[in-house]
């Protein structure tokens, strides 16, 4: 998919909602909290050899909500979560990547 900005404006969290971006291009989305727990890429959620995911969303419970997120660097975030995971880093162009909104799942 082309991103057409891999920049934030604004993150915050929404308390039993999700996380809430806004772009440099004003394009605005929600991600849920679990489908966004889900999409963690560290080593403890792929298998770093087969890249195949070690946690589904069944193990996820609904109320996931995040207790600390951190900028790292001007690339990524990293979110510590209430299931006490906290090692993922999320790039910014990862997460616009999965916007989950249907404008951006149509141009996948």
């Amino acid at each position: 998919m082309n991103t057409p900005s891999a920049t934030p404006t604004e993150i915050e969290s929404l308390k039993n909602k999700g996380l809430r971006i806004r772009w440099t291009d004003q394009h605005e989305m929600i991600y849920p909290f679990p489908a966004l727990r889900e999409a963690c890429q560290c080593a403890s959620c792929v298998d770093e050899w087969s890249g195949e995911k070690k946690i589904t969303r069944s193990q996820i419970d609904d109320d996931i909500h995040t207790k600390h997120i951190e900028a790292k660097g001007r690339y990524a975030i990293s979110i510590h979560w209430s299931d006490g995971h906290g090692t993922g880093i999320y790039p910014f162009d990862y997460l616009r990547k999965i916007c989950p909104c249907d404008l951006c799942r149509k141009t996948d």
